[in-house]
């Protein structure tokens, strides 16, 4: 029995027949309908996801970058502010030890001028006490001279 279009049960055919392209045909409209039913709406949904993905990827990488400016005009600012607190602090502490500097220069003015003032009282009163030692030291020797003598002295000239 021949059987139309190789339906033949016990054979096997080497040479195409009408068969393959009926195989071609149903490859072609099965490619067909998965593409406009499966595929496309798939590969629509994969890019749709693979924009929002990069887009946040963008945008996560536009904060970040944003993020690391920020961060070192901060450093920035802070580093400046440090140097200026310290200047600040540096220029203070030169006026304080020029205030010390010169409240010790006043005060070894003063303690100069109140040495030289004492030195000169000392003075005074050491010539003044030589003066009275001096009168005291010839009343002795006049009052011990005549003691000795046992008779009043007077008119004595010491040199």
């Amino acid at each position: 029995m021949v059987y139309p279009l190789g339906f033949a049960e016990n054979s096997i055919q080497l040479v195409p027949d009408g068969t393959l392209l009926l195989h071609v045909l149903i490859i072609l409209v099965m490619v067909y309908v998965l593409n406009a039913t499966l595929f496309k709406p798939i590969n629509t949904i994969l890019e749709n996801r693979e924009k929002r993905t990069r887009g946040r990827l963008t945008e996560a990488q536009e904060i970040m970058g944003n993020v690391g400016e920020r961060v070192a005009e901060y450093e920035r600012a802070l580093r400046a502010a440090r140097n200026e607190s310290y200047a600040f602090t540096e220029h203070e502490r030169a006026g304080a030890m020029r205030d010390r500097q010169k409240a010790l220069d006043e005060m070894r003015a003063q303690l100069a001028a109140s040495t030289a003032a004492e030195k000169a009282d000392i003075k005074s009163q050491a010539e003044a006490a030589r003066v009275t030692l001096e009168a005291d030291a010839r009343r002795i020797a006049v009052e011990i001279g005549s003691r000795i003598l046992d008779r009043p002295i007077t008119n004595v000239d010491f040199n």
